[in-house]
């Protein structure tokens, strides 16, 4: 059994799978009696969009003084919304005013969010990120998906490697939030990119396919997937509204419409195939079902919003204290019974 960790995109909401990530971490090291166990050791295979790309960054960030091993627990990943949210998220009165006429086609200075991550990642590489991994992106002129692939930066050299905080800058440059990220792999190839959730909100289909494309002797049955989710928002939005705005107001409602419709086409698509195979357990979605209780925006970083959030979270992993035992005896038991859990040990071949 190969298992797959995934985390959707979401902006502030990524505190949910984080606060998932933080109690699953913890019960493995309850269980393991293992009290510097990481989470990451139990799985496999790793997909990010957006806020969840940058989670599963931090989560397999290598160490600076050892690149053997993990810099960061899953409580540090959480604190970069905790310590950072609010900041990212602040746009000035002068931003938010031209923004409203269509003067500025974003309303968040990126060089706040660069900051954070080059004090999270410096100059480290997606080549060096401890496990395999994709992490979504768009490009605006190939109009074409683009997948970051730490075994593609491996393989491939410089031409397909780039710094993590580049990779952590393109996944989240969400459309009329932040301003497309023109990055430069480390060969100096440069990437127009915007925010992976423009068609993976959901990364678990891409990483499905991923694994099934690479290691091509496996099949869905052999493969389990843990998808995280930030909460699909249910705004409802008036047609009459729409047709009255600029362009450039309705970029927001825009970005969660198609945001939200991509992860329940990917949620359906893998429920469906795993249930093709009689292996509906093999796909487990994890993610709140109402938003009411917080303001669903994926900016919405006020402290009073963030709290709001924290305890939706603490809900969430609440409601499935079960299930996550479950999930971490069954991680645990497959552990102990393999002795090389490389996906891509073919390779070595």
């Amino acid at each position: 059994m190969k298992r797959i960790l995934s985390i959707d995109g979401g902006g502030i909401r990524g505190i949910v799978p984080g606060m998932i990530l933080v109690a699953l971490e913890e019960k493995i090291r309850q269980a393991t009696e293992t009290p510097n166990a990481h989470l990451t050791d139990y799985f496999d295979f790793f997909a990010g969009t957006s806020t969840g790309g940058i989670l599963l960054s931090i989560l397999l960030c290598p160490d600076d003084q050892d690149p053997t091993k993990q810099k960061y627990t899953a409580k540090q990943a959480l604190d970069i919304y905790l310590t950072h949210g609010t900041e990212i998220f602040a746009a000035k009165r002068w931003r938010r005013f031209l923004s409203k006429f269509g003067l500025l086609s974003e309303l968040y200075d990126n060089q706040v969010l660069e900051k954070v991550l080059l004090d999270y990642f410096g100059d480290r590489k997606l080549s060096e990120l401890l496990k395999p991994c994709i992490i979504t992106a768009y490009n605006i002129e190939l109009r074409k998906n683009h997948l970051f692939r730490q075994q593609k930066a491996i393989s491939h050299g410089d031409s397909r490697d780039f710094f993590i905080r580049d990779v952590c800058r393109a996944t989240s440059a969400a459309p009329t939030y932040f301003s497309v990220a023109e990055i430069f792999s480390v060969a100096k190839t440069r990437y127009p990119l915007v925010d992976g959730g423009v068609f993976a909100h959901n990364p678990s289909l891409s990483a499905l396919l991923e694994v099934i494309k690479s290691y091509n002797t496996y099949k869905i049955n052999d493969i389990w997937i843990l998808s995280l989710g930030t909460g699909l928002s249910k705004i409802s939005y008036n047609y009459e509204d729409f047709k009255k705005k600029r362009a450039i107001s309705i970029g927001p409602a825009l970005v969660d419409i198609m945001s939200s419709s991509s992860a329940e086409s990917s949620d359906y698509f893998l429920k469906q195939l795993f249930r093709s195979v009689n292996k509906s357990h093999n796909y487990i979605r994890i993610e709140p079902n109402n938003l009411s209780s917080i303001d669903p925006a994926m900016d919405a970083a006020s402290v009073a919003n963030i709290q709001k959030i924290i305890s939706l979270g603490d809900k969430l992993v609440s409601e499935n204290e079960e299930l996550l035992n479950q999930i971490v005896a069954d991680v645990i038991q497959d552990k102990k019974n393999k002795t090389d859990r490389s996906v891509w040990n073919f390779l070595k071949n």
